[in-house]
């Protein structure tokens, strides 16, 4: 019996961590592999962001959406925290800020891939 109860202990705790899940997931498109969100969305990095802060303004974000991260969300390991412009939290993968595109209307579309030579898939 005390057996068992130590094996449920362990796999309760090494569980939690080893199937907690990333923010993003890697899915296949038109262009090759790239971060979608949970809905397969393709995620995308933009070139005047800094390491671990958006430059995306408040109009930016309109045609840019921020990959938002629920208020409870912790970062870890790749993924961190930054906080968007509109002033929630947003995901960052290696230290760049992802966003959306609001001229992709379905999943898979990579429509902003290379728009105005500073916007790029998220891989």
């Amino acid at each position: 019996m005390r057996t068992l109860l130590i094996a449920i202990g362990l796999a309760s705790v090494l569980g939690g961590s080893a199937f907690a899940a990333e923010p993003a997931k890697m899915v296949d498109t038109k262009m090759g592999k790239a971060l979608a969100d949970a809905k397969g969305m393709t995620l995308y990095t933009f070139d005047k962001d800094a390491k671990d802060k958006s430059n995306c303004d408040k109009d930016c974000l309109k045609k840019w959406p921020a990959f938002h991260a629920a208020a409870n969300t912790k970062a870890e390991g790749k993924w961190s925290l930054v906080k968007a412009a509109d002033g929630k939290g947003m995901w960052a993968y290696e230290g760049k800020p992802l966003y959306t595109y609001a001229e992709d209307k379905k999943a898979g579309d990579t429509n902003g891939d290379g728009v105005g030579g500073v916007w790029h898939l998220a891989k």
